[in-house]
Parts: structure tokens; sequence; C-alpha cells
């Protein structure tokens, strides 16, 4: 749980105190009633009443119940003296109470009286079961005139970590307030991302300001370097923007070169040479959505095992993408996606590199969107293409590129044995895809991928799948356990020698 102040007066600065509420011996367990109470947590949205493990700091906190402040029945502790604090196991069943007072600038004198805010009892944080990663047949889909030429392997996650314009209450109704609010989302997902300790982290609907102030600073503290690329135009109210992060480990890859995709020049610049006058107004204002993709070029540290044997320069070219949302404009999602992997076709034509292409591509499976990645065309009776009205997916022979890519996740269905049967029962059996990787009170299906260059790398190890079940206990996601509507998805790679460049 994070407390937070914020002050408007520009001349004038807050000194704030954190104290802790003990009441009396029951305040020691938390009871059932209090644990299942709807109103568990703090009733201001900004305020959490949950402990949590994240690496979050509490600024100068004062030595953990010291000398006690006793009112009437009660007894005060002071806990900490900063803007921020993040309850500890200690202050389970206890209350929190924020004290802060506005203090002039210029004579450091308090003006008028501290004010406070107070939690709920603080509960422990929900943890779920931790996911497995599961070990798949990584030669099962090799042709025969391929060989291993590393033995190191890389891990590369994709996440939609749900953004805080979006996390309305309207919304997501079925999750507690306190687990909805920001302030305990980050915290609970920031614990999940590093626990799986991924060498290569693609978020997806991150707000610039979280990733300037939250993801980045923490993230580097485990060692990542990251990029950012916002979204060109603002979302949902005031400045706040999200776009997409991506982050990787300092001590295996080194940054070479960044490519950003801005869907809305692309859509500029092909109404301006395909639309006729008369209808440029309105294909902009179909096109121009928003969403971009940030394509980053890696190299594998001299001293990392990624090495090519023969002492070549090693290469990994990382494109993480967030595909506009809307169902009906099933044209403007499959134009973004192709864009997309005709700009990566022009940067596999320059170097002979690994690909992986992640993202929230907001398609489902057997969608066009998803035929182009998977299967590298779209078939000219797909039932997407008719909804098309300027023309821009036309001949439907230019739906086409030539980079082998490969969903990560179809590799469970190319396992075998009575041990991955669990995991093929979570596959969509027509497209060997998740059954799903959003689950909300009104929509449950597959909308994230992980795609690799089958001519160059193989997948060794996979995150296992969540069963919809577990997650519909508390009705659907987000919720206190996962905090965004998505759920992570996370392959482990090797390297391969490449002797075709054909598709699959």
């Amino acid at each position: 749980m994070v407390l937070n102040s914020d002050t408007q007066e520009d001349a004038k600065s807050g000194v704030e105190k954190f104290q802790v509420k003990i009441l009396g011996d029951s305040s020691a367990q938390i009871t059932e009633d209090v644990l299942s109470s709807s109103n568990v947590g703090i009733t201001d949205s900004k305020l959490s009443g949950s402990a949590s493990s994240a690496s979050l700091t509490n600024g100068h906190a004062a030595p953990m119940y010291s000398a006690g402040i006793r009112n009437g029945n009660e007894t005060w502790f002071e806990v900490g003296r900063s803007k921020t604090y993040t309850p500890t196991a200690d202050d389970i069943g206890h209350v929190l109470k924020f004290e802060y007072s506005v203090v002039d600038a210029v004579t450091k004198s308090p003006v008028g009286q501290a004010s406070t805010l107070q939690t709920n009892r603080v509960i422990p944080a929900p943890s779920p079961i931790p996911r497995r990663i599961i070990r798949v047949d990584g030669m099962g889909h090799l042709d025969l005139d391929r060989r291993m030429t590393s033995s190191g392997t890389f891990t590369a996650l994709s996440y939609n970590v749900l953004s805080e314009t979006c996390a309305s209450n309207d919304l997501y109704s079925y999750c507690p307030p306190w687990a909805l609010s920001w302030p305990y989302r980050r915290q609970n997902l920031l614990r999940e991302i590093v626990d799986y300790a991924a060498d290569i982290i693609c978020l997806q609907e991150v707000q610039n300001d979280h990733y300037e102030e939250f993801f980045a600073p923490e993230l580097d503290k485990h060692g990542y370097h990251s990029l950012f690329k916002r979204k060109t135009t603002e979302v949902s109210s005031g400045t706040t923007i999200d776009g997409c992060a991506t982050f990787f480990r300092r001590d295996k890859f080194s940054h070479v070169k960044k490519y950003e995709v801005e869907f809305n020049k692309a859509a500029q610049s092909l109404t301006e040479a395909m639309i006729p006058t008369a209808q440029k107004k309105a294909a902009l204002n179909r096109l121009v959505k928003d969403n971009v993709a940030l394509i980053v070029v890696l190299e594998t540290k001299v001293n990392n095992q990624l090495v090519d044997n023969l002492g070549k320069r090693q290469l990994l070219c990382v494109a993480n993408t967030h595909v506009h949302v809307q169902q009906d404009l099933k044209d403007v999602k499959l134009w973004q996606v192709h864009t997309l992997l005709k700009g990566l076709e022009k940067i596999a034509t320059s170097a002979d590199t690994p690909m992986l292409v992640c993202g929230d591509f907001n398609s489902v499976p057997g969608s066009a969107p998803h035929a182009l990645l998977a299967m590298g065309k779209v078939d000219p009776s797909h039932p997407d293409l008719t909804v098309d009205p300027l023309n821009i997916l036309r001949p439907h022979s230019k739906l086409v590129h030539q980079l082998p890519l490969v969903s990560a996740y179809s590799s469970f269905a190319r396992t075998a044995g009575l041990a991955f049967e669990q995991h093929k029962r979570r596959l969509d059996g027509g497209t060997n895809e998740p059954l799903f990787t959003s689950v909300t009170g009104d929509f449950v299906g597959t909308l994230d991928y992980i795609f690799y260059t089958a001519d160059s790398l193989v997948v060794e190890s996979l995150l296992e799948l969540l069963d919809e079940e577990s997650l519909r206990k508390d009705t659907a996601l987000p919720s206190p356990g996962w905090s965004s509507d998505h759920i992570a998805l996370l392959a482990e790679f090797r390297c391969c020698k490449n002797k075709s460049k054909s598709r699959h």
C-alpha cells in the first residue's frame, strides 16, 4: 500500500508523518469478517489497505514501533516520514493513519491544523500460486537441415499491465476498489514481473508518468535498461498517455538501435497517397488511432553464451506493440499489423537477425491480423476483409510477408506425453493458441502473443497458462491476486543456425 499526499499550493510544501494505530489486543489478528468484508482497505481510491513485498521503500522510516503515543484507548506508533509508505508484515491487522501539514515556504511554520487520512486494517497481500515454467521439446519442430550453434538461452515476457486511466470502477465493478487502485496494483505487478526474472520485458498500456516514476526506476534496481514509446495522442483525460515499454537486462544485452512506429504518421501518408480528396477527412478519422510500436535491436554481451560460436556479432530484434482495440475497425487492426510487419521485413533484409514480435494485438486467433502474423498471408475469402470502406486492404494479394513467424505458445501443441495434456487442454484446438489471455466480465479470449522467427530461434520453455476456473473464483480479471485484465506470457528461446529463409 502507498499513501500519497499532493498539495496544489506552489509556495508551500507538506510535512508528512505516518503513524500506525493499534486497536487493543484484538488488533493483532485479522478476523474472518474483516478479510471477507467488501470494504476492506481504504475508501479513498488513492489509498490501499494491503501489505506487499514489492521493493518499494518507505523513505526515512522511523524505527518500527518505537515509543507509542496514547490517545484514549488507542496507541499510535510512528513508522515513517515520507510521502509514500508500503505496509509491512508487522502492520497486518493494524490501522494506518497518514498525517500531513502544510508549511509556509518562508517562515517554515505550519499553516492551519494537520490533516489526516485513515485506512481500514491492513490485510496480507494476496499471493496466488506462482506460475511454473514448463520445458517443451525444443527440437520437435526444427527441420533436419538446421543445427544448434549456441548453448545460451534467453527469456522474453509480454504483458499488458492495464493502465490506471483504463481501470475504472464501473468497468471492473467486480474487483474490490482497494485491489483496483494503482498504488496496490503497481506493487503487485512489480512483484509478479520481478519474480519472472525475464531477460527481456515487453509491457503495454504503460502510462508515461508510471514509466518515468515507477517502472523504469524500480526495474533499474533489478538490472534492467529500458526504452519507452508513448502513444501519439492523449487518452482518457488530461495529458496522461500510455504506451509500450521494453526492458532488457544490462548484463545480457546492449542497446544497438531503436525504431519507433507511429501508425498515425503512416495513416497520414497512406491517406495522402491513396484516398481521394473528398474522402481524406473521413479516412483520417477512421485510420488515426494513436497506436504505436517500439522496435529495439539488441546485441548480446561479449562474455555471454548467446554470442555465436564463431565470434560473430549476435543481434536480436524485439518488436513491442499495442494494436487498436475497437472490434468493429477490423480494417484498421489489419492495416496496423501489416504496416508493422512490412517495417520488420525491411529490418530483416538489412541484417540476418532473429526476431520477436510481442504485444497486445487486440485480435483473436483466426482473425485476419492473426492469420497474417501466423501464416504470412490472409485468405482473400476471410470474412474480416469485408470490412474495408476505404479500400486500404486491396488488392488482397498484398497482405503477405516473408518473416518465418511462429507463435511461441503453439509449441505446447507440438509436445508429446501425458505430462503436457493439461497444458494442451488450455489451447484452442483449431489455432493452437491459448484459450485466453484476457478474462473480464464480458470477454474471454486471446489477444496477446509472442511470435518468433523459427529459422533462427527455437522455444525451450513456456510459462504455464492459467485455467479459467481458478480465475473465476474472483469473478474475472483484474482481481486481488492478478492486477491486470490480461495475463503475462513468457517464453524461453535458444538461438539456432539457419540454412533456410523460407516460411515455416
